[in-house]
């Protein structure tokens, strides 16, 4: 490695964090690290880190992150004792930054890494989150698309805070962003809703979303879902809490009507009204869970190994440098 890059910083010299959960990605994680170094050359007053968050994977990924800790000295590692979820494991890796600002990428490759230099260009510029926001999602099947695109919709309408359309956890995050994200107490963060409700000054930048380079996803449709369901409980809205009581309202329009009318099929519309009225129990049940949840205290992941730069502070060495 050059003597520059080992040389302490100046003042002035900013560093920045690249976190990447990680679960289950032996077959892309040697790709993603090589373009990962490709794209973070230094520049004049930036320095990086990279953090590789490991959400319990089963297969070789542990393996391939500690050798690239050995390989560079400023990239840093920490394990969960199991699978937490991608959430917890974007959570984790801001704790562990110490950048003055934090770039959450997934390990898959479908965000490129070469956009977090223009990234990094417009927090200098005084922006304090940088979202990516996608504009084509390829390698994707039309029902993710359609699910994805009405998600941050309602997302939006019921929402009572902002919500960035079209950006999943890809973007950057100043320092005090950070700060007041990991000093929640929310048990499930959310984080692109917990990034809109904090309220900093956010840009976007675009770009298309390539298929994965390998290996599978691992957002199966219970965990969409499950974040779904995270989402619009932590939202923000009293949308949900509200059910109860409009469910009930058309229970009794309905059976006003159905008395004055006297009309026949008179099983249906109990029946329907009482499959609502469970619809909106069931949400009730959600949001006592989830209370639940933040009251048992429980921390949101577990680490059960750290492993630590050996050179605090010391720039990415490049491809060609680590070979």
């Amino acid at each position: 490695m050059p003597a520059s890059q080992t040389s302490p910083p100046s003042p002035t010299t900013h560093l920045i964090s690249v976190v990447l959960p990680c679960y289950n990605e032996e077959a892309v994680l040697a790709r993603t690290h090589d373009r990962i170094a490709r794209a973070l050359r230094p520049v004049e007053g930036v320095r990086y880190e990279v953090i590789y968050v490991d959400d319990g994977s089963a297969d070789a990924t542990w393996h391939l992150i500690r050798t690239f800790t050995r390989e560079s000295p400023m990239v840093r590692a920490v394990r969960f004792s199991r699978n937490f979820g991608h959430q917890a494991a974007c959570l984790g890796g801001l704790k562990e930054a110490r950048g003055d600002a934090v770039v959450v990428i997934d390990a898959d490759l479908q965000d490129p890494p070469e956009i977090i230099p223009e990234m990094v260009a417009r927090w200098r510029q005084g922006w304090h989150v940088v979202s990516a926001r996608r504009t084509a999602r390829h390698g994707e099947t039309a029902f993710k698309n359609l699910s994805a695109f009405a998600f941050y919709r309602l997302l939006g309408r019921i929402s009572d805070h902002p919500v960035a359309f079209d950006t999943g956890d890809f973007r950057l995050l100043d320092r005090e962003v950070v700060d007041t994200l990991t000093g929640l107490t929310d048990r499930e963060l959310f984080l692109r809703g917990a990034v809109g409700w904090a309220g900093f000054p956010e840009t976007t930048i675009e770009y298309q979303r390539d298929p994965r380079a390998a290996g599978e996803s691992k957002y199966t449709l219970p965990k969409m879902l499950a974040l779904s369901r995270s989402a619009f409980l932590t939202s923000g809205s009293v949308l949900p809490l509200r059910l109860p009581l409009w469910t009930g309202t058309a229970s009794l329009v309905g059976a006003l009507a159905m008395a004055l009318t006297r009309r026949g099929r008179a099983g249906a519309l109990p029946l329907a009204l009482f499959g609502l009225e469970s619809l909106a129990v069931g949400t009730v049940g959600e949001y006592l869970h989830a209370v639940l949840r933040q009251v048992q205290g429980r921390p949101a992941y577990v680490i059960s190994e750290r492993i630590r730069s050996t050179i605090p502070g010391a720039v990415l060495a490049s491809v060609e440098e680590v070979a």
